[in-house]
C-alpha cells in the first residue's frame, strides 16, 4: 500500500478502537447485575426469583473476546504506524514538517489577502461625538459635534500582495510534492480486513481466529 492508503487505514483502526474503548468504558457494560427478590422473606408461601439485568450492550457476553479484540487493534495500530514512519524515512522531503508549513503558509497567505482587499474610506458621522465649554455663566457644558473617520492602508500593498501570491505559490508546490509521496510511497503492511468492514464484521473476523 502506499501512504495515502495507509493513513486511511489508520483512520479506521482509530475509529475502531474509539467504538471498542467507548463500549467497555461504559461500567454497565462490563458488570453483570443480578437482583433476588426475597419473596419467601414477605411471604413464605412464595419462592424467591432471582433476575440478571441484561446490560445495554450487545456484546455483553463477549467483553473478554472485546477487551482481547481492543490490544489486537491497538497492536496492529503500533505496527502501522512504525511502517509509516520507515515510508516517510525514504521521502525527498519532511513531510510532517512540510505538513505543518504550509497550513501555515495557506493562514499567512490568506491574512495577505484580506489586508490587500481593504480599502481608504472617509465618513462624517453626524453629532457623534461629545464637547465640552463653559456658557456665560461660567458652567461647563456639553455640546454635540460631528466626527469625520478617515481610515488609511497602514501598510505597503503590494509588498504584501506579492507576497501573498508567493506563499500560494510555494504552497500549492509543497502541495502537489506531498500528494506525489502519498501516492508512489510504500508502507510494508498487510491490511488484516478490509478497510470498508463494519465493526461487527471485523470482531466476528477477530473471533473466528480467537484463541484465548
Amino acid at each position: 500500500m502506499n501512504l495515502k492508503e495507509a493513513f486511511r487505514f489508520q483512520n479506521k483502526l482509530q475509529s475502531l478502537i474509539t467504538e471498542a474503548k467507548s463500549i467497555l468504558n461504559v461500567d454497565e457494560n462490563v458488570i453483570k447485575i443480578q437482583k433476588t427478590y426475597l419473596y419467601k422473606k414477605a411471604m413464605p408461601q412464595s419462592e424467591n426469583e432471582t433476575v440478571t439485568e441484561i446490560p445495554q450492550t450487545e456484546y455483553y457476553a463477549q467483553i473478554n473476546q472485546l477487551v482481547d479484540f481492543l490490544i489486537y487493534l491497538l497492536g496492529e495500530h503500533e505496527k502501522l504506524s512504525a511502517t509509516i514512519n520507515t515510508a516517510k524515512k525514504n521521502l525527498p522531503l519532511d513531510m510532517d514538517g512540510e505538513i505543518s508549513l504550509n497550513k501555515q503558509r495557506q493562514h499567512i497567505s490568506q491574512i495577505f489577502r484580506n489586508m490587500t482587499s481593504l480599502k481608504s474610506s472617509e465618513i462624517v458621522s453626524q453629532r457623534a461625538g461629545t464637547g465640552y465649554c463653559f456658557n456665560a455663566e461660567g458652567n461647563q457644558v456639553a455640546y454635540k459635534c460631528d466626527v469625520k473617520t478617515v481610515k488609511t492602508i497602514n501598510f505597503d500593498r503590494n509588498k504584501v500582495r506579492r507576497y501573498a501570491t508567493e506563499l500560494t505559490k510555494k504552497s500549492d508546490e509543497i502541495s502537489a510534492q506531498i500528494d506525489s509521496c502519498m501516492i508512489n510511497s510504500t508502507v510494508d503492511y498487510v491490511v488484516p480486513f478490509d478497510v470498508n468492514d463494519t465493526f461487527s464484521e471485523i470482531f466476528e473476523d477477530f473471533l473466528t481466529r480467537y484463541r484465548k
